[in-house]
């Protein structure tokens, strides 16, 4: 019963999505930077992340790698549109801020945040006794 109920909730969302996209006057735009996000994530975040996964088989480290990248990658993808556009925004409030020194710091803490659990675990792991007593 719950799986039926969650599945109609989530058909009616993506009717809601589908009718206000229908109501975008750039309703073709949006629908080719969905596909557009669709394709790099496939194409490239996860294979990323896969790759990365097979390179750290038996390594600890290796969730936290692959969340950092999976977060990362979500990041670039939001940010990158507005970026990349070019002239000026039609909307000024659209990029009101440095929006690529805002991507590289939050990278940066990203990146940080990964580093501190990383180490963090190790601390909290036993070591290995390399003695023979």
């Amino acid at each position: 019963m719950l799986r039926y109920g969650v599945g109609c909730l989530g058909l009616v969302l993506i009717g809601i999505g589908a009718w206000r996209v229908a109501d975008q006057p750039d309703s073709l735009g949006v629908v080719v930077w969905l596909a557009g996000a669709v394709v790099l994530h496939d194409g490239i975040i996860a294979p990323l992340v896969l790759a990365i996964g097979l390179l750290l088989v038996g390594r600890p480290e290796r969730g936290v790698l692959r969340g950092a990248l999976v977060v990362a990658g979500s990041l670039v993808l939001i940010a990158l549109p507005l970026l990349v556009r070019p002239g000026e925004p039609p909307n000024p409030s659209a990029l009101p801020l440095p929006y690529g020194r805002n991507l590289v710091i939050v990278l940066a803490a990203v990146v940080v945040a990964a580093v501190a659990v990383i180490l963090v675990r190790r601390r909290g792991r036993p070591q290995r006794s390399t003695d023979d007593d």
